[in-house]
C-alpha cells in the first residue's frame, strides 16, 4: 500500500498541473474568492466535516472495519447525516432526484459492465492475453524491451476489461515474465495498476469514461478529445515508474 503513495502523488500534481495548463490556453476565466484568505479559512473550516470523509474511507478500509462494498453504504448515510443534520441542504426532493440519477447511471455502467465481461469471456476463451504473454517471452529478449510490451498488453487489456478482472487475468502471466528479467514484483504491481487505471477512462470499454460522460452530458468522442493532454501525463508517470526502479518506495 505505501509504494502506492508516491506515484498517486505523482499523478495527481502531474493533472493539476495539466488543468492549469489547459485552463490558461483556453482561457478560461479565474473565480477569485471575494474576501481572500480570511474567507478561504471560513470555508476550510466550514467544510471539515466533508473532507473527513476521504480519512473515514482510508481508515475503515486500513483497518479492515468495512469491506469496499459495505463501506459505500456506510459513506452515502454518512454523507447523509452530515447533509441533513449539518449544511441542512439535503431536500426530500433533492434526494428524489439524486435516487433517479443514480438508477440512471447505474444503468448505464451495468450495461458496460455486461459488455466488458462478453469481452473477458471471449479474451479468456480464446486465450488472447497468455497467448500475448508468450509471444513476449519467446520474442523479446532485452529487458527494455519486455517492459514495453508488458505496458503495452496491459494498456490494451485495460481498454476492455474492469480492473479487478484484468489484474486476475493478467498477474500470474506478468509475475511469471516479470521474475525472468528480474522485475521488482512490486515494481509489477504498480505498472499493472497504474497501465489498467488508463483503461477506465479510455474507449472503448472505459468505465470511468462513460460515467464522467454521463454526468457531464456529453458524448464519448468529445470527452475523449478533451482528456488527450491528460493521457499524455498518465503515460509519462507511467514510463517514469516502469524504466526508473528508485521510484519504486517499499
Amino acid at each position: 500500500m505505501e509504494a502506492g503513495i508516491l506515484p498517486g502523488l505523482v499523478l495527481a500534481i502531474g493533472m493539476m498541473a495539466m488543468v492549469w495548463f489547459v485552463a490558461r490556453r483556453r482561457g478560461l476565466p479565474a473565480s477569485p474568492l471575494p474576501g481572500g484568505f480570511k474567507a478561504f479559512k471560513s470555508q476550510i473550516v466550514f467544510a471539515l466535516p466533508a473532507l473527513l470523509m476521504p480519512i473515514f474511507i482510508i481508515g475503515t478500509l486500513r483497518f479492515g472495519v468495512a469491506t469496499p462494498t459495505e463501506f459505500s453504504v456506510l459513506a452515502v448515510a454518512y454523507a447523509l447525516l452530515i447533509g441533513i443534520f449539518f449544511y441542512r441542504d439535503v431536500t426530500p426532493r433533492l434526494i428524489w432526484d439524486a435516487l433517479v440519477d443514480t438508477g440512471l447511471m447505474t444503468g448505464a455502467v451495468m450495461l458496460i459492465i455486461m459488455a466488458s465481461g462478453t469481452i473477458q469471456w471471449i479474451l479468456t476463451v480464446e486465450q488472447v492475453p497468455q497467448n500475448l504473454a508468450i509471444w513476449v517471452s519467446t520474442h523479446l529478449t532485452e529487458p527494455w524491451m519486455v517492459l514495453i510490451a508488458l505496458n503495452l498488453v496491459m494498456l490494451v487489456v485495460g481498454m476492455f476489461l474492469d480492473l479487478p478482472a484484468a489484474v486476475l487475468l493478467l498477474a500470474p502471466l506478468m509475475v511469471t515474465i516479470g521474475n525472468s528479467i528480474g522485475l521488482d514484483p512490486v515494481q509489477l504491481g504498480l505498472m499493472m495498476v497504474l497501465n489498467l487505471s488508463i483503461g477506465l477512462y479510455t474507449p472503448p470499454v472505459g468505465t470511468t469514461l462513460f460515467i464522467s460522460s454521463a454526468i457531464a452530458r456529453t458524448g464519448i468522442g468529445e470527452t475523449t478529445r478533451a482528456l488527450l493532454p491528460f493521457y499524455l501525463v498518465a503515460l509519462v508517470v507511467l514510463l517514469a515508474f516502469t524504466f526508473i526502479p528508485a521510484l519504486t518506495i517499499h
